[in-house]
């Protein structure tokens, strides 16, 4: 059985992401050492540590979908200048900027949430179960795991990757930094649309972004 205690231990020892941690255990039968090296044969421990070291170089891309209706600029950071140019650091900077188009994140992570709006947020969601009739001591239980689901909505880097939803983009630049060898930072995004805020009209924009991909 992996505990968390476990998961807790293999973090420290390598700064590998949890869930990393919990399936390179799985396949270890619970022995740290043997897990450690499995992270190491993905290069994920090298990633994360990698993961502090200053990114000042990069791109600012943009992509444009659906005639001229959707337009997303987005700023991905790298180490060096040289990287930067890499056809790999490309392709995830324009996988990033389809992503913004499609998905609609609102913040790159869970830490530039403002905090009122998690405060309302968990608000709504306490107001709502209480209308469930749900009792008040698993109310907090179940309000944490909607906030993650939230998180999941609004935030770029825990959001599902379109072309692999089995992978979040968080995951999918870890990779890229162990391959790419520079530690990578989504720094911001910005995302427009035509008449948006002007008229109301529902369409499933991951769906386009999909098909135009061949995904």
């Amino acid at each position: 059985m992996i505990t968390a205690e476990m998961v807790k231990q293999l973090r420290e020892r390598t700064g590998s992401g949890m869930m990393d941690c919990k399936k390179a255990l799985t396949e270890a039968d619970g022995n740290i050492d043997k897990a450690i090296e499995i992270l190491r044969e993905r290069g994920l421990a090298a990633a994360a540590k990698k993961a502090g070291r200053v990114a000042a170089e990069g791109l600012v891309d943009a992509y444009i979908h659906g005639n001229g209706r959707i337009g997303v600029l987005v700023e991905v950071n790298i180490e060096t200048d040289f990287a930067a140019a890499n056809e790999e650091f490309k392709q995830l900077v324009r996988d990033i900027a389809m992503q913004v188009a499609a998905a609609r994140p609102e913040y790159v992570s869970r830490e530039d949430v403002p905090a009122e709006v998690i405060e309302k947020e968990m608000n709504i969601l306490k107001a709502q179960a209480r209308n469930e009739g749900k009792p008040e001591k698993v109310i907090e239980k179940m309000v944490e795991g909607r906030m993650e689901k939230f998180y999941k909505e609004v935030c770029l880097l825990e959001q599902p990757w379109i072309k692999d939803p089995d992978k979040t983009i968080k995951q999918l630049v870890t990779e890229k930094i162990a391959t790419i060898g520079e530690n990578i930072n989504v720094r911001r995004f910005a995302r427009f649309e035509r008449g948006e805020g002007l008229e109301k009209k529902e369409e499933n924009f991951a769906e386009e972004v999909a098909k135009q991909i061949g995904g």
